[in-house]
C-alpha cells in the first residue's frame, strides 16, 4: 500500500515547489520513492500473471523522473507533485499499449491504454477499431471493462479522421486523440491494505484492450 508520509511528502511538494525546500526534504523524497517503488513491483508481478507481455521490468524501468522540463514551459516549478509509472513491455518509453499508476493525493488514478501514440500507430488503431468494431465493442461495453472504467480521456478531434465514415458505430473511438480508460482513487483507498489486489483487478479488466490495441501497433 501507499504510505501516509508518501502523501504528504507530495501535498508539502505541492506547497513548497523550488529546489532549496526539496533538498532540505530529500531524505523524505527518497523515502516517498521507494515506497511507491515497491508497489510498482508488486504491480508488475501481479500483472506479469495475466499479461507476460510486459516481459521483465523493474520500477525503475517504469516510473517517470519527479523533475520537470521547464525549457519551454511557462510554469517554472521544477518538480512534478505527483509520481507516475507505465508498465509496458519496454518501459515508460514503450510505444505499446500498457498500463499506468498515478500517484498524486486527491488526483490518483488507475489507467493504460495507449497515450500520444505515434501517428502512424494511431493511423494503424483506428483502422483496428473500424474494421473490427464489434470485438472492441465487446470489450469496452464488458461487464468486466464498465465495472473498472467509467470514464475515457475526453480529448477527441473536431471531425472524424480523414478515411473513415461519420456512419461508423465507433465513430466517438476514431476521434479519439488517445485510448486512455481511468479509474480515480481516493486517498482512503491508496493506504489501504487492498490497494493491491483491486489495481490489479482494475488492471486485468484493462488488459483485453491492451491486447487488442498492441495486435494494432504490431501489424
Amino acid at each position: 500500500m501507499i504510505l501516509q508520509t508518501t502523501l504528504n511528502f507530495l501535498s508539502e511538494l505541492k506547497h513548497n515547489n523550488n529546489r532549496d525546500w526539496f533538498n532540505i526534504h530529500r531524505p523524505e523524497y527518497e523515502a516517498a520513492r521507494e515506497n511507491y517503488g515497491i508497489v510498482v513491483n508488486q504491480l508488475i508481478a501481479g500483472i506479469k500473471e495475466f499479461d507476460p507481455s510486459i516481459g521483465t521490468l523493474e520500477a525503475k524501468d517504469c516510473w517517470f523522473r519527479i523533475n520537470r522540463d521547464i525549457r519551454f514551459s511557462p510554469n517554472k516549478e521544477p518538480y512534478k507533485t505527483n509520481m507516475g509509472a507505465y508498465i509496458a513491455r519496454g518501459g515508460r518509453k514503450s510505444p505499446f499499449a500498457g498500463y499506468y499508476f498515478h500517484l498524486e493525493p486527491g488526483e490518483s488514478f488507475i489507467s493504460g491504454g495507449i497515450y500520444m501514440a505515434p501517428p502512424e500507430n494511431m493511423k494503424r488503431i483506428r483502422s483496428e477499431i473500424n474494421a473490427y468494431s464489434n470485438e472492441f465493442l465487446k470489450i469496452v461495453s464488458s461487464n468486466e471493462f464498465t465495472s473498472a472504467f467509467s470514464h475515457f480521456d475526453s480529448e477527441s478531434l473536431k471531425r472524424v479522421p480523414q478515411g473513415f465514415s461519420a456512419d461508423s458505430p465507433v465513430v466517438d473511438y476514431l476521434k479519439m486523440k488517445h485510448i486512455t480508460p481511468y479509474k480515480k482513487i481516493n486517498d482512503v483507498d491508496l493506504v489501504s491494505k487492498n490497494l493491491l489486489s483491486s489495481s490489479l483487478s482494475t488492471f486485468k479488466a484493462l488488459h483485453p484492450l491492451v491486447q487488442f490495441l498492441n495486435r494494432a501497433i504490431e501489424e
